[in-house]
């Protein structure tokens, strides 16, 4: 019955600094370790690009005056959530996301982050490496963290 279910159209944000670290919020609504970087749906009618940056804004309070896009993935990526969770996230509607990601650097000072957004989605943020960020987010996005990462491999420093 899961998999006869749709993905969720979402994009999703890798921010890096001028270091080659990567932004990472601890979500607010799990209390163990879970860590990720900005993502979100895409509304009816707006192009990928436009939901990227809307999401960074509203996760971070980043304004996209202050972030250089350099690349996004090619295609679509998909996860499965896990079965025991999709009733739960969003009314039990999708299975998972097919995401597409963009990554940005970032070129403003930190002081531009504020993560006490008006729907706050993280309880606090650090910049993190890619390995970092792996071991620290929920198990079920580890392996699309890898792939995305590889990816924007040789533009991340």
């Amino acid at each position: 019955q899961i998999a006869a279910l749709p993905y969720r159209r979402c994009v999703g944000v890798v921010l890096a600094n001028a270091e080659g670290r990567v932004f990472a919020g601890q979500r607010i609504d799990n209390p163990g370790p879970a860590w990720q970087m900005p993502q979100g749906g895409i509304d009816p009618g707006e192009k990928p690009k436009r939901a990227a940056l809307r999401e960074l804004g509203e996760e971070t309070g980043i304004p996209p005056d202050a972030v250089e896009i350099v690349h996004r993935t090619r295609g679509w990526m998909a996860y499965d959530l896990p079965a025991e969770i999709v009733p739960r996230i969003w009314k039990g509607r999708y299975r998972g996301q097919v995401q597409r990601w963009y990554l940005m650097r970032f070129l403003g000072d930190d002081a531009l982050i504020n993560i006490k957004t008006d729907r706050p989605e993280f309880s606090q943020w650090a910049w993190m490496s890619p390995d970092e960020l792996i071991g620290q987010i929920v198990p079920f996005k580890r392996e699309i963290y890898r792939t995305v990462f590889a990816a924007f491999a040789d533009r991340l420093t």
